[in-house]
């Protein structure tokens, strides 16, 4: 079980990481919402708890998921999936919220095509291009 919290600690949150790895995504939403890469860990919806949900904010960023954050200082909360099928409830909840993030190696990046020149991961892991990952997306549904 992992336990972390938001930077004010108004959004307290207990995981159960689906997997013991991180991803992270270039898309140019998790950028502008980021600023950077969005690293996450994820977590099935049985196995995430919150304190403070009254301080979580959500935006519908697209037609099957939403982008959540602490409504008191802004701090980026999860991702997670709203539209049918077997991944609807699924958290991508951000690894920099835990108080101990070790242990999770990156596994993967996503949309490696719209990531900026000037930043890479290192190490050995699958990097998919936004057509490689949307076509894989598109096979789940």
């Amino acid at each position: 079980m992992m336990r972390g919290a938001c930077l004010c600690g108004a959004v307290r949150l207990e995981a159960d990481p689906a997997a013991a790895q991180a991803h992270a995504c270039h898309c140019e939403m998790c950028r502008r919402w980021t600023g950077s890469a969005f690293v996450v860990v994820p977590v099935d919806a049985e196995g995430a708890r919150f304190e403070g949900a009254e301080s979580i904010r959500t935006y519908p960023s697209s037609a099957w998921a939403e982008r959540a954050f602490c409504g008191t200082c802004g701090s980026t909360l999860y991702f997670r999936m709203t539209a049918e099928g077997p991944m609807q409830g699924r958290y991508f909840m951000a690894l920099g919220l835990f108080d101990e993030p070790d242990g999770f190696p990156l596994a993967s990046e996503l949309f490696i095509d719209r990531k900026p020149a000037g930043y890479a991961f290192a190490g050995e892991h699958p990097r998919l291009t936004k057509a490689e990952f949307e076509a894989m997306f598109a096979s789940d549904a």
